[in-house]
């Protein structure tokens, strides 16, 4: 049940998924509002219920931001996340849409939907251009809402086929007898479940650390996994035919990230490392000379091997790591 890169299946995972893990999905957060307000909620303080879009780290005012960041990223597909995106529904299609028309129909688009405000007629808007849809259910924070979401993600089967159909959830350790049983009830209406590991933030940190240990590290409540594959284990004795898929922290950190890390593209002159980090040799100004670069938004120039050493006694250069996303957040710096 194991997978290669660290998380846990039964049957196989969803065709989206296979995007992420290559680090090849482009993260489309189209808007932090949602009406929903769920305890666990992961959004940073940033984020969360700011209307705000970001297509990965990069902050976006339009549809030719998102378009750069796809190509900067080396993107094949996205997923569109939020907030709720049914809040912004005109802005959702839009994006969509547009990425379809400049990417062409095999740019895979899956999208993250929240119950509340499900529709049959937004679902059918969204067919048209989202290839697999992905519902977080409301019952974990309202036990009596169990019903509803069924009746709203049975919606679903009208416009996608069953394998482009789930739902997804956080692994909340006392929780999972009552994900077990959803997952029994909704099993005939959709084709995979993704259940990720249950992970601390800034906005979740009073009640997760009031009410749940961590595991060692401080950021993953500690029998979190141990729930999911406690689940894995039933669904496979009751024989079920969907694919299930326990996202650990381990694939987000150590293989989603990293790999979308390596895809993305780097300046001149930059060297990348095992973690997909890049290491520039950069010196303060604009200097113009041969084999080099000027970064305008640090306002520093990036510097071939050949001309840093040219430069040493004459010029701070400083030897930089940092991510290669739109943010560019150093990791370690020094002079050399």
């Amino acid at each position: 049940m194991k997978t290669k890169f660290d998380s846990y299946c039964l049957n196989g995972i969803a065709e989206g998924c296979k995007y992420c893990v290559r680090g090849e999905k482009l993260v489309l957060f189209v808007t932090g509002v949602c009406k929903r307000n769920c305890w666990y909620c992961s959004l940073s303080n940033k984020r969360k219920n700011k209307d705000l879009i970001f297509a990965n780290e990069r902050e976006c005012k339009n549809v030719k931001d998102i378009i750069q960041e796809v190509k900067d990223s080396r993107a094949t597909s996205a997923g569109i996340t939020g907030g709720d995106p049914l809040i912004a529904f005109d802005r959702t299609i839009k994006f969509a849409s547009k990425l379809k028309k400049k990417f062409g129909k095999n740019f895979h688009i899956h999208i993250y939907l929240p119950t509340k405000f499900i529709t049959a007629e937004k679902l059918k808007k969204l067919s048209k251009y989202v290839d697999e849809v992905r519902f977080h259910p409301a019952f974990l924070i309202d036990e009596n809402s169990v019903d509803k979401d069924i009746e709203k993600i049975r919606f679903a089967g009208l416009f996608w086929n069953k394998p482009n159909i789930g739902i997804e959830l956080p692994l909340i350790p006392n929780k999972k007898r009552d994900v077990l049983n959803f997952i029994l009830k909704i099993k005939d209406y959709v084709g995979f479940v993704n259940l990720n590991e249950f992970e601390l933030s800034e906005t979740n940190f009073d009640i997760v650390t009031k009410n749940y240990k961590l595991n060692e590290g401080g950021y993953v409540v500690k029998g979190s996994a141990e729930a999911g594959k406690w689940i894995l284990e039933q669904l496979k004795k009751e024989k079920v035919k969907l694919n299930i898929h326990l996202c650990t922290a381990e694939l987000k950190n150590l293989h989603q990230f990293k790999n979308r890390l390596a895809r993305h593209k780097i300046f001149p002159y930059g060297k990348r490392t095992e973690d997909g980090n890049v290491i520039y040799l950069v010196t303060d100004g604009k200097i113009k000379m041969k084999n080099t670069f000027y970064d305008k938004e640090k306002k520093r120039t990036i510097l071939s091997e050949e001309v840093a050493k040219k430069l040493l006694g004459k010029r701070k250069i400083m030897r930089v790591e940092e991510f290669p996303t739109r943010d560019r957040i150093e990791i370690e710096s020094e002079e050399i």
